[in-house]
């Protein structure tokens, strides 16, 4: 577990990772991972989380960017002290990957901030020593 802190973010967001061995194809360079990102809001206020944004890298140094409102389908406020947790998922062409991106959130004053998600590792079991 990945736990991603920024001292400047009221917003704290930690990663757990899991590789989807069912749906992966290795032959076919297809490498599912799901993640579990849960987020906690140390603030005074409410925060909503806008919107996502998402670098995934492979090993091969192959880059995907993914932007969208919310996320899986929600945008959640999330009051003081309290957490918002989800399940999503990132296809790779190699078994080992890393991803990292940020939160756009806003509190109920309308204060527009990033929530920093600091890169963590995708990658198969046994893979890394």
């Amino acid at each position: 577990m990945t736990d991603n802190r920024n001292l400047n973010s009221p917003i704290k967001v930690s990663v757990e990772t899991f590789y989807v061995e069912a749906q992966s194809e290795p032959e076919q360079d297809k490498y599912v991972f799901a993640y579990t990102i849960t987020i906690k809001n140390h603030s005074l206020c409410n925060a909503t989380l806008e919107s996502r944004y998402w670098l995934i890298t492979d090993a091969n140094g192959k880059e995907s960017e993914v932007e969208g409102e919310g996320v899986v389908g929600e945008t959640p406020t999330i009051r003081p002290g309290e957490s918002y947790k989800y399940t999503s998922g990132a296809v790779l062409e190699t078994p080992v990957g890393t991803m990292q991106g940020y939160y756009v959130m806003r509190n109920e004053f309308g204060h527009e901030f990033q929530a920093p998600i600091t890169v963590f590792r995708l990658s198969t079991p046994n893979i890394l020593h």
